[in-house]
C-alpha cells in the first residue's frame, strides 16, 4: 500500500509504518514532504566505472560497423584507464552495439508481392537426400522435389518442372546465390551461368539473385525448406535410392499443403494460383536441352572412332 494512503487509513505514523513495512521515521519524512508540497526527491545519476572508455568504443564500434568484439576491445580500454572487469565492459559493448544498429539500419521493410511476378528458389539437404523448394511469392504456392545432387542439369529441370507444374513462367526468379548458377560476382552483382542465360531466354524470365550473407531476402523460401524437412522428410522417411517414390510423396504433399489456407496471407494458396496464373507467361512448347549436347562419331571398317581434331582412332 501507499504510504500516504496508509497514513491517511490508520492517522499514525506508526500504523502506516506496520502497513508498509517501514519504520516511523521514513513515514514522517514521506508525509511532511507531501503537505509541504514536495513531490518525491530526484535520483542522482549513477557513474559507471566504464564512462571514460565509451567514446573510445563508440568510435571502435562506429570504424568497424559493429561487428568487432568485446574481448578485442577489451585491451585498448585497458590502455585507456579503464579498471573494470570483462563481464561490466561487455556490458557496454553491448549497450552502445545496439545503439549503433538502431541508427544505422538499412531499413528493411515486408515484401510487397505482385501477382505473376516472383518465384523464389533454394536447395536444402537432409542426410544425403536433396530437396528442391520453390515458393510463388503471391498466391505462397509451394513446390517441392528431391534429388540426389544440386548440379545445374538437377536445378534447371527441377525448375522447368516448377513451371510447368504452375501452369506459367512468373517475370522473376529469385535464387540464392547457388554456385550452380552463379558464373562469377563483379561489384557484389551476381554474373549467372552462361547455361542458366540460355534457359531463362527461352522461358522469357529475368534472373535475380539475393543479397551476400541476407537470409531475410529469401526467408519465404528458407521456412519452406525447414517446414519440408519437418513435415515431409521426418514422417515419410524417403531415400535417395528411390527418387520416383520420394518425388511422389512430395508432390501429394505439395497438394495438401496448397489445398489448406495459409496462415500468413489467410487465403488458400491452390485458389489464387488460379488467378495468378492469368498473369504467367505461357510455357513454351518444348523443353530446352540441359547439359552438354550429345555428340556423335562415325565407326570406319576397323571397328575404330575418329575425332576431327585428333587422328589418332580407338576402339569403338
Amino acid at each position: 500500500m501507499d504510504v500516504i494512503s496508509a497514513y491517511r487509513e490508520v492517522g499514525s505514523y506508526r500504523g502506516a509504518a506496520a502497513v508498509c513495512r517501514t519504520t516511523p521515521k521514513t513515514v514522517k519524512r514521506i508525509i511532511e514532504r507531501h503537505e509541504a508540497g514536495g513531490g518525491p526527491p530526484a535520483r542522482k545519476e549513477r557513474g559507471h566505472n566504464y564512462d571514460p572508455v565509451t567514446e573510445l568504443v563508440g568510435e571502435r564500434i562506429g570504424a568497424t560497423s559493429g561487428r568487432i568484439s568485446a574481448k578485442r576491445l577489451l585491451p585498448a580500454a585497458r590502455a585507456a584507464g579503464y579498471a573494470g572487469s570483462a563481464r561490466n565492459f561487455r556490458r557496454l559493448v553491448a549497450k552502445v552495439r545496439a545503439a549503433w544498429r538502431r541508427g544505422n539500419h538499412r531499413g528493411r521493410r515486408p515484401g510487397v508481392w505482385a501477382p505473376g511476378d516472383t518465384l523464389i528458389i533454394d536447395w536444402g539437404a537432409e542426410g544425403g537426400l536433396h530437396v528442391f523448394c520453390a515458393v510463388l511469392a503471391w498466391s505462397r504456392v509451394r513446390f517441392v522435389r528431391f534429388a540426389a545432387d544440386e548440379k545445374a542439369t538437377t536445378t534447371l529441370g527441377l525448375l522447368a518442372e516448377c513451371f510447368e507444374t504452375l501452369g506459367g513462367v512468373p517475370r522473376t526468379v529469385l535464387a540464392d546465390r547457388m554456385g550452380c548458377l552463379k558464373a562469377g560476382v563483379v561489384a557484389n552483382v551476381v554474373v549467372p551461368t552462361a547455361d542458366y542465360v540460355r534457359f531463362a531466354t527461352h522461358y522469357g524470365f529475368r534472373p535475380d539473385f539475393c543479397e551476400a550473407a541476407d537470409p531475410e531476402s529469401k526467408g519465404m523460401v528458407e521456412n519452406l525448406v525447414g517446414y519440408a524437412k519437418r513435415d515431409l522428410i521426418v514422417p515419410e522417411v524417403p531415400s535417395v535410392a528411390d527418387l520416383g517414390a520420394a518425388n511422389t510423396a512430395a508432390a501429394a504433399w505439395c497438394a495438401e499443403v496448397n489445398s489448406v489456407t495459409h496462415s500468413e496471407i489467410c487465403a488458400v494458396p491452390a485458389e489464387r494460383l488460379e488467378t495468378e496464373r492469368d498473369l504467367l507467361a505461357m510455357l513454351p512448347s518444348l523443353r530446352p536441352q540441359l547439359g552438354t549436347a550429345a555428340v556423335t562419331r562415325k565407326v570406319d571398317k576397323l571397328s575404330c572412332v575418329f575425332s576431327e581434331l585428333d587422328q589418332s582412332g580407338f576402339p569403338g
